[in-house]
């Protein structure tokens, strides 16, 4: 990865589930064709999460974003929002799950962010990213 991947700064209007100190990261596209992402927190750089842009790898996938969750993001329209899932990379590509029932909802206009849980769905917490 280069010095100049592009970046934004990302500030996360809740905590992460499982990371309540961790609001403030820099997101940094991984690839030139904006699939493959680095969530690195600003507070411990130890800190990342593998983020993808789900219509790669899951084409059907249309979350529907709930008003109030839209409203904290401060999204004016739809083209504010851009939509990633989190990756469990496992022990390679074969074994790469993505959460599709928490998307991170991000404006890219303001760096605000957030990890949406969707209800009232049966989308997979762990979908393979390849098919078997």
């Amino acid at each position: 990865m280069s010095d100049t991947a592009p970046h934004l700064e990302v500030e996360f209007i809740a905590p992460l589930p499982g990371l309540p100190e961790h609001t403030r990261f820099t997101l940094v596209a991984l690839d030139a064709n904006g699939v493959l992402f680095s969530l690195r927190s600003s507070t411990d750089p130890a800190l990342r999460l593998v983020l993808v842009a789900p219509e790669r790898f899951f084409p059907d996938y249309s979350p529907v974003l709930d008003a109030a969750s839209a409203q904290a993001l401060e999204l004016v329209s739809a083209e504010d929002a851009a939509l990633l899932v989190v990756v469990n990379p496992g022990a390679g590509l074969a074994e790469a799950t993505a959460n599709l029932v928490a998307p991170v909802v991000l404006n890219h206009r303001t760096g605000r962010a957030a990890q949406v849980v969707l209800t009232g769905t049966d989308l997979p917490l762990r979908a393979p990213l390849v098919a078997a």
